[in-house]
């Protein structure tokens, strides 16, 4: 009887790879062992904060985008509000401008607070404008537009309402990703409650996932709470 020889072909590459792309997607990320829960993250912070109530407690948001991602940016109302210094600039004219102050801007004026901001006169934290005064204020837009301080429409900070914009503007808390796709924002007071700031941070981190394009569970990887005196730390459950 003849032997029969059988010839075997071996496997492709693009075959082998496929199949390991294929388990590597199907297999869970397992949980970093250095995060901690929300809870043990915020009495951390206190405990090297002892004595300094006054801290700021910073939340740093690590985004991972999908292609075609927009602007990651935004502001929501914190349940505590944590800073009472916020200065608004308000560019109207005429009854617009006193609803402005009635409402608490810290300065309000047509081209000649144009001018004064211009030449940095003026530091403020918060811009507003009346659509009348836009094409005025578009002349500083290269000065203002980097420090996402440029009045827009889709930002709601180019409107009529001036009186409720203003009021939202002192209460509200901005936050935009850097090149990195990171989110650096302050939430909340190291003398704050845990359940306080916890809260803070719960309004922030649904505001930040409100921008995913595509799946929200994803688009965020890492998040880590920190202070003036503490280290950075790994959230597990944020």
């Amino acid at each position: 009887m003849s032997a029969v020889l059988r010839i075997t072909r071996p496997f492709s590459r693009s075959l082998v790879s496929a199949t390991t792309r294929g388990y590597a997607s199907k297999r869970k990320a397992q949980p970093d062992p250095n995060a901690v829960p929300l809870d043990q993250a915020i009495s951390i912070l206190k405990a090297y904060e002892v004595g300094q109530p006054r801290q700021t407690v910073e939340l740093h948001v690590h985004c991972t985008p999908e292609k075609g991602q927009p602007p990651i940016r935004g502001s929501c109302i914190l349940p505590r509000a944590y800073r009472s210094d916020v200065t608004v600039v308000v560019f109207a004219e005429g009854e617009k401008a006193k609803e402005a102050q009635a409402a608490g801007a810290d300065f309000v004026g047509g081209e000649e607070l144009v001018n004064k901001v211009r030449d940095g006169e003026i530091k403020f934290d918060k811009c507003l404008s009346t659509p009348e005064m836009l094409p005025k204020v578009a002349k500083i837009a290269r000065m203002l537009g980097p420090k996402g301080l440029m009045p827009t429409v889709n930002k709601g900070t180019v409107t009529s309402d001036i009186l409720d914009a203003v009021r939202y503007s002192k209460n509200s808390q901005d936050f935009r990703a850097d090149k990195a796709y990171i989110v650096h924002t302050g939430v909340a007071k190291v003398g704050f409650t845990v359940d306080e700031i916890k809260n803070n941070v719960g309004t922030v981190m649904e505001s930040i996932r409100a921008n995913a394009k595509g799946s929200k569970t994803k688009f965020i990887s890492r998040v880590f709470l920190s202070s003036t005196r503490a280290p950075g730390i790994l959230v597990a459950d944020a």
